[in-house]
């Protein structure tokens, strides 16, 4: 008799399963991985436009007025008393803050979503602490966008 070796090894079938598997399991973990990237830089813009009220509130104390607080005469645009865009750190840049409204007694406060967060909507606080997200990217704020969460109660 002769002496048969054992084989060693994985055969073409069982590494098309394995491979099959990875596939599935990618293209169910893709977008979820997706979305938690954009609900990260999203909750960032939220901290960061929390960051630009509290500059608001110092630029007031120290001048009796949210007036003069943008980079421009008109009192409207990007901030002249804090950063520009958000994140603050890093490289990449996904929201463009903005002053829609300043006046002596009040402010309006927008983070603009650019680049791959573009689809994401608007995020806007004022100086009563109202939130709004243009959830359906629409360019205006619908009732049912009155807060940053997902759904509004």
């Amino acid at each position: 008799m002769k002496n048969m070796k054992k084989q060693r090894g994985f055969t073409l079938i069982e590494l098309m399963i394995v491979v099959a598997i990875v596939g599935i399991l990618a293209g169910i973990a893709w977008p979820s991985y997706q979305e938690h990237v954009r609900t990260t830089r999203r909750a960032d813009a939220q901290g960061t436009l929390m960051g630009l009220a509290q500059a608001m509130e110092r630029h007031y104390t120290e001048n009796g007025t949210y007036e003069k607080a943008a980079a421009s005469e008109k009192d409207t645009g990007a901030p002249g008393i804090f950063p520009t865009q958000a994140p603050l750190d890093g490289g990449a840049k996904f929201y463009n803050l903005r002053i829609t409204d300043a006046n002596g007694t009040s402010y309006t406060l927008q983070a603009q979503p650019i680049g791959a967060q573009k689809e994401n909507g608007t995020l806007e606080l004022n100086s009563a602490g109202e939130k709004k997200w243009d959830r359906d990217n629409s360019k205006k704020f619908d009732a049912s966008e009155t807060c940053w969460k997902k759904t509004c109660s």
